[in-house]
């Protein structure tokens, strides 16, 4: 019913960019939260940014500086805009979305997850 879509991923040299975009659809009244985590092999999926519906937002250490967080012009899509790209930087990234469904239950959603790749 509710729906989160990834793209953007890809694969880079080390030092380039890439922009990750974010879409929610679906039943929902609003969103509280989206953030990106990312997922490499053998490890937890952690966060690497989100943002709330106050703008406030929320980096790891090994991003800070490099990643941007922002949402778009539809209250529904986000973006994660990586620059200086580095090699640890390579995961499977995942586009999480919080909020309230039509009919007022909290939903916590997550995308399919689209792959970076950043090549030394």
């Amino acid at each position: 019913q509710v729906q989160v879509v990834e793209s953007g991923g890809g694969l880079v040299q080390a030092g380039g960019s890439l922009r990750l975009s974010c879409v929610a659809s679906g039943s929902i009244r609003s969103i509280n939260t989206m953030g990106w985590y990312r997922r490499t092999p053998g490890k937890q999926r952690n966060l690497v940014a989100d943002i709330t519906s106050g703008d406030n937002t929320n980096y790891a250490d090994s991003v800070k500086g490099r990643f941007t967080i922002s949402r778009g012009n539809a209250e529904n899509t986000m973006y994660l805009q990586m620059d200086s790209l580095k090699p640890e930087d390579t995961a499977v990234y995942y586009c999480n979305a919080i909020g309230r469904r039509s009919f007022g239950l909290e939903f916590n959603k997550w995308g399919q997850g689209t792959q970076v790749t950043v090549s030394s």
